[in-house]
């Protein structure tokens, strides 16, 4: 863990700890108090750092976030639709290196379809988003002409997730028979006429 201040720190370990927690068993069932001791700390030092479980929540959810960009999209997401796809790609092979990121995405966005759930704007916003930058990637490659003949670009964006979200669940309870990115580059050169790189 980098050379934080002790109060950073702190906070770094919790959400490590809830990262954890939420990954496993769901926010739901989620405890603040065992969240508490996983990381050494009271529960009134854990509400002295998030106050709320939601608080808590959100935090987990940016942080997923924002290590995600960083390694995958920094710079920003990329108008050339191969580069966008390739990062693409790259994310799922890191997923499939760390089984907690994987389980805390699909146990919460399975949750989250239950608009009271603290986490359903978040998802909603986090799909839109990822949406958009997919489907600007798709129409700059039917664009290019890179899409095969029978490929419809118009909603390709939603069956692209929607394989990758399935990929995750099947990975997640067979993990030694569902090789996620390699399904998936397959998939890309049914649909492309060149390799990802």
């Amino acid at each position: 863990m980098p050379n934080y201040p002790k109060g950073e720190r702190r906070r770094a370990q919790i959400v490590h700890a809830a990262f954890q927690a939420f990954g496993t068993v769901g926010y739901w069932s989620a405890s603040m108090v065992q969240i508490a001791a996983d990381c050494g700390v009271s529960r009134a030092g854990l509400l002295h750092h998030f106050p709320t479980k939601e608080a808590l929540l959100e935090e987990v959810l940016k942080e997923r976030d924002r290590l995600d960009y960083e390694q995958f999209f920094q710079g920003g997401t990329s108008d050339d639709g191969l580069d966008y796809l390739a990062r693409t790609v790259r994310l799922v092979e890191h997923n499939a290196a760390n089984p907690g990121i994987v389980s805390l995405f699909a146990v919460l966005s399975t949750e989250a379809s239950d608009p009271a759930h603290p986490a359903h704007a978040y998802f909603r916003e986090r799909y839109e988003r990822s949406r958009g930058w997919m489907r600007r990637a798709v129409h700059d490659l039917a664009a290019r002409g890179l899409l095969r003949p029978h490929v419809e670009p118009d909603g390709l964006e939603i069956d692209l997730f929607a394989l990758i979200d399935g990929l995750q669940v099947q990975w997640l309870l067979q993990p030694e028979r569902v090789d996620m990115p390699a399904r998936l580059r397959a998939r890309l050169r049914d649909i492309l006429t060149v390799e990802v790189p």
